[in-house]
């Protein structure tokens, strides 16, 4: 049986925010069994707290942001993504503005602050919205499937009009250790030719190619080039898995994504929600295995 996660110590995380352009620190602190994962602004007079759930989600253009009445957190989704695949449940992250740093673009700071620091288990069982019936949701030609399966794994495919991108798609099982391999440096990406548009509308103020992959008309402008070759698609995985944490529990079950971002993601989880009849709540360790081989060679309908 698996045990809740929290961190020992407190670590700091600092950078710029890549919609503002401004500094910004995050801190990770430890937090109780049952807790969950709470952003709460420092800045701010009294310390409000937000929770990170899909009641919380204000909005997911470019990035999602949680927001209260008051007050909001954006950019959350590599930081997150990070604790997902650390396994780390509860957790308080201390804020000292209104966005995550951005870092290099990827999730790769906030993977590194938390090995620098020990994580602990606590008293409690993890439990697991454990998937046992197919759940879709379809947008246009954007399709969001998520099926049973005895652990946590990402399938996502792109398209882009670009030379350097074109169709991409990769399928991988999600452990700890693939994430800080194949993922975790995984670099977010944009267009030279949207960045004015962006600006405009008060977004990417803080965007350059040492936190971003910035792609003119038909190359990688980036001296460094490209980690991967397939860089993109990992991104969108990354991306995924961070959505995934509003959810509130570790999921089981086989994610596949088809020109998915953050609103397709926003809407699976809410629809996941939405039908109790397919999933129920397991601790690691329960047969879950029957569910599972039904969907095993299951793809998504052409």
């Amino acid at each position: 049986m698996f045990f809740q996660k929290t961190v020992r110590n407190t670590i700091e995380v600092k950078g710029i925010g890549i919609h503002s352009g401004e500094p910004c620190t995050l801190k990770f602190r430890p937090a109780p069994a049952n807790t969950g994962v709470y952003f709460i602004r420092a800045d701010l007079p009294g310390r409000p707290f937000l929770k990170v759930s899909l009641a919380n989600v204000q909005a997911v253009s470019y990035q999602t942001v949680l927001g209260g009445e008051l007050f909001k957190v954006a950019t959350i989704e590599h930081c997150v993504s990070a604790l997902s695949a650390l396994r780390v449940d509860n957790v308080y992250i201390e804020l000292d503005g209104p966005e995550i740093p951005i870092c290099d673009g990827s999730a790769l700071a906030f993977t590194e602050a938390l090995f620098k620091i020990e994580l602990v288990e606590l008293d409690q069982p993890r439990k697991y919205c454990y998937i046992t019936e197919p759940i879709s949701y379809t947008e246009g030609d954007k399709n969001a499937y998520v099926l049973p399966y005895h652990g946590l794994r990402v399938g996502v495919s792109i398209e882009f009009s670009h030379d350097v991108i074109g169709k991409q798609s990769l399928d991988m099982e999600i452990t700890e250790q693939s994430f800080l391999r194949e993922i975790a440096p995984a670099r977010t990406f944009g267009f030279l030719k949207e960045a004015q548009a962006l600006k405009a509308a008060g977004l990417a103020k803080g965007g350059g190619m040492d936190n971003c992959i910035v792609l003119d008309d038909h190359a990688v402008m980036n001296p460094e080039g490209l980690r991967f070759k397939d860089e993109f698609v990992r991104h969108k995985i990354l991306d995924a898995l961070g959505d995934l944490v509003t959810l509130e529990m570790p999921l089981m079950g086989h994610v596949v994504l088809h020109k998915a971002g953050h609103d397709i993601m926003n809407k699976l989880v809410k629809k996941i929600i939405n039908s109790p009849q397919s999933y129920k709540f397991v601790e690691l360790g329960a047969d879950v295995s029957s569910e599972a081989k039904k969907f095993a060679n299951w793809s998504i309908p052409e």
